[in-house]
């Protein structure tokens, strides 16, 4: 199974959560699948779901393997459910990535909150899989809000800056992997995925 995603954050976590579930999974540079242009137009739709399903699809047209991605984000209720979708390029620096780009993320988050009391948020993540005959998609939601100084060094993204109702106000940025696992958005759509592949492919009664 192809996990479609070059986020390095994201791999460390779906690793974990299929290799718990004895599931072999290969990542894009271990297809060889090289990054095209074309990937980065896959993520134009209004809603997790649809950009998740879209990428699912483009991996699977190229690799001919079975393939799972996901599209994920922050969505905070003082700004009207923004990031959400845009999470990643909300900066719209298309010249940074990896901590720098998650570093002026969160400078604009704190930016736009600025004297709000609300700091309600959500992170959302929508899982795809398809085959070729199969199209699958499950979400995964977990609930808190949004702080103004960013605690311990663990997660990506937005993590640091996410007090999880939970795990009893603790940042995803604060604990371990395993109670991130336990609750986050992510594993609930990946968890959710492997149940229902696992109920289509368990034998009928009597097989």
């Amino acid at each position: 199974m192809l996990l479609a995603t070059r986020s390095a954050g994201k791999l460390r976590e779906l690793r974990a959560l299929f290799a718990t579930r004895g599931l072999n999974v290969v990542d894009l540079v271990d297809a060889g699948v090289a990054e095209s242009h074309d990937e980065e137009q896959l993520e134009v739709f209004p809603t997790f779901e649809e950009n998740a399903l879209a990428k699912a699809r483009y991996f699977f047209t190229r690799t001919g393997r079975p393939t799972v991605a996901d599209d994920s984000g922050l969505a905070v209720r003082a700004l009207g459910g923004r990031p959400g979708v845009l999470s990643k390029r909300w900066s719209g620096r298309t010249d940074l990535s990896g901590q720098a780009l998650d570093d002026e993320n969160n400078r604009l988050l704190l930016e736009a909150l600025r004297g709000a009391t609300d700091r309600h948020a959500y992170y959302v993540c929508a899982a795809a899989f398809v085959d070729g005959t199969r199209e699958i998609v499950t979400r995964g939601e977990v609930h808190g809000a949004v702080v103004d100084v960013p605690r311990g060094g663990g997660g990506f993204g937005y993590d640091p800056y996410f007090a999880v109702d939970e795990l009893g106000g603790r940042t995803f940025g604060e604990v371990s992997d395993e109670e991130k696992e336990r609750v986050s958005h992510r594993a609930r759509a990946f968890g959710a995925l492997l149940e229902r592949l696992a109920d289509v492919n368990a034998p009928s009664a009597g097989s």
